[in-house]
């Protein structure tokens, strides 16, 4: 199994290549990773269809998500919003049309093409308010207290220190502030040597992990009112698995009972304590 600093880099190289590619072909691989699954259909087995949102922008839209975050975001008018995997930008636009000129848009992504590519893409749409910072989300480069809200699509599946994420995430909010995000998760065991294959991980398969422990890593970075807001099964077609499994490891998966899920989750960052706060000679009121 690789360390954490080879799956960086492997991720790395992964969607700076997917930056120079169009959509359809991202599509017709898994999940955007650069290998091509087999077969003349293009299967969009992951993402959903952002067509129809506000904002939407076909040009930032490279096909690599697993869900409508910002649909569910619960963004207003005004708003400090930060992307995490910004790609090129699609969920960024789609919250900048929410926010408005009063509201600030960041997106944070670590890969160097990927960030010329939004950046290009906002300055085309004359978006003054949406800005794209490269670095990495263990570590954001990003105040604390500054968001009132967090997205991000189909992204903590490819990070290996998802804690480190989530801690960075309450940091960067404020207080009261939430997030939602799109993930995939999964309930039962992949087989051990899918965490070996590059394409799998950078597909957004085998970096991720069981849906109970993603929640509890929650829990622990301190979000309060947890909530599941969508839920939905992802299968991978045959002639993909048949790429990185015989047929044999390809039924004993399917005879396994693990299954591959994409949720979009909500959680809350608490407010500043005001038990005590209005005591004599508090200073508080």
């Amino acid at each position: 199994m690789k360390d954490d600093n080879e799956i960086k880099e492997m991720v790395r190289e992964k969607y700076a290549s997917i930056a120079t590619q169009t959509k359809d072909v991202n599509q017709a691989s898994c999940c955007g990773a650069t290998s091509p699954c087999g077969g003349d259909d293009v299967y969009n087995i992951m993402s959903d269809d952002y067509t129809k949102l506000p904002g939407y922008n076909p040009g930032a839209d490279l096909g690599l998500g697993c869900g409508l975050p910002t649909e569910f975001a619960k963004i207003n008018e005004g708003d400090t919003v930060i992307d995490l995997g910004s790609g090129a930008g699609n969920d960024c636009f789609i919250a900048r049309k929410i926010t408005g000129e009063k509201g600030k848009v960041i997106g944070i992504d670590f890969t160097e093409p990927m960030i010329k590519l939004a950046t290009k893409n906002a300055e085309q749409l004359s978006y003054n308010n949406v800005e794209f910072r490269q670095g990495d989300i263990e570590q954001m480069p990003v105040s604390s207290e500054t968001a009132d809200v967090v997205v991000s699509n189909c992204v903590l599946n490819l990070v290996p220190n998802k804690e480190a994420v989530f801690q960075e995430i309450f940091r960067v909010l404020k207080p009261r502030g939430h997030f939602s995000m799109s993930d995939i998760v999964l309930t039962g065991d992949l087989p051990d040597k899918w965490k070996d294959i590059a394409e799998l991980y950078a597909g957004c398969v085998s970096g991720a992990i069981q849906k109970e422990t993603y929640l509890g890593m929650i829990e622990k970075a301190g979000f309060k009112n947890i909530i599941l807001q969508k839920e939905k099964p992802i299968i991978i077609p045959d002639n993909i698995l048949e790429n990185y499994l015989s047929r044999e490891e390809i039924q004993a998966f399917k005879n396994s009972g693990a299954n591959i899920i994409s949720i979009t989750v909500f959680a809350e960052k608490p407010g500043v304590e005001t038990e005590n706060c209005c005591l004599p000679g508090s200073g508080c009121c």
